[in-house]
């Protein structure tokens, strides 16, 4: 590795300057993309420790500039000096740490969360055969790989991935045209391979624009997860390519590894290991019993007030049938949550075990930043 990582510090890193990082090497530009914010080398003051014996915070780092020392519960000491082989790995990538990790000279270090790499570099292992064969067959491949990045990938195994592509159908569609209209019946989704969309909701009598679409996005999932209407309409802004996925083969292939479901009894031994109930109902049907200590985020609402969830945690989604808590486990899955619905939902569950989940009435719980839960009233 060469002095080019001695630069000041504040300054985002770029895939190059990294390429000889191990395994950070064998990353996409999509992922590189995805960890950009955590690309900036931090200050290590000659003296400082970085990590104590013991440590379970759950981040990989690595040193970009300077001198530090390993020492292990015997005592013996490791000098690693940055642009060393050694310095091309993790620093005591094991947890809990095997060593005391102490700068020796004034350093930088690479801090990135572990979860989130793991998940990438999993991903990576898993789809580079098939990104690979269709780039050989003279696939642009790049829209896959936007697909593919999503979070919700992650559950979805290679062999129905291979098989989704088998059944898509493709439609080139100039700029304007509408590929699915608020207010229909659902039955596909599409998949952006091309150009770029606007979503629009007739809330009032004005149009408004909800979000715009990029290659790799995946629209018209949610009338088919929740069984109602389309909710919003969905048009061109410039000549692109869509393709469809039809509702059985979205069920068999997509929704089915993703939507984890789970029974009241397992959910509950979940909620003794610190996981968080869920209720994505309506507010009115919210207060009018609800889990204790729930959180109520509307199935509506929930993609905006998904940043106040904790990716550290695990949510458990409910609603009375079960197809909206289907719906938010897919949405929070493509965020990068891990979450599960409520088998069948509450109208499953005898009347007693319903009447016992559904203890606590009122204004309930509200989420701050970071997963914080706190009373509403």
């Amino acid at each position: 590795m060469t002095s080019e990582l001695d630069r000041p510090m504040n300054e985002p890193l770029n895939p190059e300057q990294l390429r000889s990082l191990t395994p950070l090497n064998v990353l996409s530009e999509h992922q590189w993309r995805e960890l950009r914010g955590q690309m900036v080398p931090q200050p290590l003051l000659a003296g400082e420790t970085l990590f104590r014996k013991g440590d379970q915070l759950r981040m990989t780092y690595y040193l970009l500039a300077g001198e530090l020392s390993l020492q292990d519960a015997q005592g013996q000491i490791q000098r690693i000096v940055a642009g060393s082989e050694a310095s091309c790995h993790p620093l005591s990538p094991s947890l809990p740490r095997l060593h005391e990790a102490r700068a020796l000279t004034d350093a930088s270090v690479l801090a990135l969360d572990s979860a989130a790499l793991s998940r990438l570099l999993t991903w990576r292992l898993a789809y580079q055969d098939l990104l690979l064969e269709l780039e050989q067959g003279g696939e642009d491949v790049e829209w896959l790989e936007s697909l593919l990045e999503n979070p919700l990938f992650a559950k979805v195994p290679p062999t129905n991935v291979r098989a989704m592509l088998g059944r898509l159908h493709r439609l080139e569609l100039p700029a304007g045209s509408t590929v699915l209209r608020e207010g229909e019946a659902g039955d596909c989704c599409y998949f952006l391979k091309s150009g770029r969309a606007e979503v629009l909701r007739h809330s009032s009598d004005k149009p408004q624009v909800l979000a715009e679409l990029e290659v790799g996005a995946c629209f018209g999932e949610e009338a088919l997860l929740s069984d109602r209407p389309r909710n919003a309409t969905v048009t061109l802004l410039e000549d692109g390519v869509v393709l469809r996925l039809d509702r059985q083969d979205f069920f068999a292939l997509l929704k089915a590894p993703v939507v984890a479901e789970v029974s009241l009894g397992e959910a509950e031994r979940m909620i003794e290991a610190g996981a968080q109930w869920l209720d994505v109902r309506l507010q009115d049907e919210y207060e009018r019993g609800h889990a204790p200590s729930s959180l109520n985020m509307p199935l509506n609402l929930l993609r905006l007030k998904a940043r106040l969830l904790d990716k550290g945690r695990t949510y458990l989604c409910y609603c009375d049938s079960g197809k909206r808590s289907a719906n938010a486990v897919f949405l929070l899955s493509q965020l990068g949550f891990e979450t599960y619905a409520l088998r069948d939902g509450l109208d499953a569950l005898p009347a007693l075990q319903r009447e016992g989940l559904l203890c606590e009435s009122g204004a309930g719980y509200l989420a701050r930043s970071g997963g914080r839960t706190e009373r509403s009233r």
